[in-house]
């Protein structure tokens, strides 16, 4: 940019939470800054949601899917993909189980499985609820009397990833699925009162700088309350099998910038992350996250749920995930949250809601 310094562009979004789009793609850019953008979202951080962790206990209760996304391994079209579905008893046990570990909050992750009716789900969200858990769904898109029906059954998150704001992009990667409707699911979510989570994948093949910047304004816009960033991860058994991987740097970029945004949302180290970096997840906790979803599935389930290759900690046990993951966040100077996680606003930003102009930049 023209007579503007990053250092003023990170001063602006230190104190103001507002950039413009070529500001934005501007700090996507600056390889040679990468520190100063880190060291901003981390003070950010501090300063808006302190130094506790959120541990979520991550079930993912089945890997069948409707959809059939080309970047994703479980796509419907995947014959490689071992399937299988957990009956909601055994759902509810590893819930339990989670408890007894000491999380507060369960997130339930499946692939848009049919099987799993309103009724069905509903009767899980009340049972799981009875043993005093916070319940977060990552389940797809469903029509607005779906989420209502999950929202009155005591579902308090949802997760639902933008992907990307560029809609041809996504139009080319997500056959048969609407962008527009993706966008409506969210605005649903919101409107029923969830705390909702959203986010994007860097990297994918065809994706513009630009477009990422457009991802950060609409995740502010819609003034989402959870946002994961994570590299795309190329999986041999889909159609973008000999694609290159996204990068973690500009991964860990999005993400930094997205706090300096929403300085008091809740931000995940993705699993992601450290698939392609060793040290992944601490380093996202240093540079503006303050989540981590310690996988509470049991068994074989943790390989066939194989969203991309290299996954990590799938050969390991609930209870060492939980050691593990809380002598890391020790190490750092951080600490384990008591509480069940939910955003603690620094202000009202409602007139983004209504937003058409940064919207319109999407």
């Amino acid at each position: 940019m023209e007579n503007v310094s990053i250092a003023t562009i990170l001063a602006k979004a230190e104190t103001t939470h507002r950039l413009e789009k070529r500001e934005i793609v501007a700090l996507l850019q600056a390889d040679a800054c990468e520190s100063e953008l880190y060291a901003a979202a981390d003070r950010v951080r501090r300063r808006f949601v302190g130094d506790d962790v959120h541990l979520r206990g991550l079930i993912e209760f089945s890997n069948r899917c409707g959809r059939n996304c080309l970047y994703c391994g479980l796509r419907r079209d995947n014959a490689c993909v071992e399937r299988y579905r957990l009956a909601p008893d055994v759902i509810v046990r590893l819930a339990t189980k989670a408890r007894g570990y000491g999380y507060r909050t369960v997130v339930l992750q499946s692939g848009e499985d049919a099987w799993y009716t309103v009724d069905r789900m509903c009767d899980i969200i009340r049972r799981i609820k009875a043993l005093g858990l916070t319940v977060t769904l990552s389940v797809g898109e469903k029509p607005t009397e779906v989420y209502r029906a999950y929202r009155q059954a005591g579902a308090d998150r949802y997760l639902l990833r933008i992907e990307t704001t560029d809609r041809d992009l996504y139009h080319a990667l997500d056959p048969g699925m609407e962008w527009e409707n993706r966008l409506r699911c969210l605005r649903d979510l919101k409107a029923l009162g969830y705390e909702v989570g959203t986010g994007c994948l860097v990297g994918l093949p065809g994706q513009r700088i630009e477009s990422l910047a457009d991802d950060i304004l609409l995740f502010q816009a819609l003034d989402a309350d959870m946002v994961g960033v994570g590299p795309f991860i190329a999986n041999a058994d889909t159609p973008l099998g000999g694609a290159a991987n996204g990068s973690f740097d500009l991964s860990c970029r999005v993400m930094a910038i997205t706090r300096l945004l929403l300085p008091d949302i809740n931000i995940p180290a993705t699993t992601a992350m450290e698939t392609l970096h060793p040290n992944g997840r601490l380093l996202a906790l240093q540079r503006g996250a303050n989540v981590v979803m310690p996988n509470v599935t049991e068994g074989d389930y943790r390989r066939k749920y194989a969203l991309y290759p290299g996954k990590i900690c799938i050969g390991d046990t609930p209870a060492h995930c939980r050691s593990c993951i809380t002598g890391k966040i020790g190490a750092i100077g951080r600490r384990i949250s008591q509480g069940h996680g939910f955003r603690a606003r620094a202000g009202a930003r409602g007139a983004l809601l209504e937003s058409s102009g940064r919207e319109g930049a999407a």
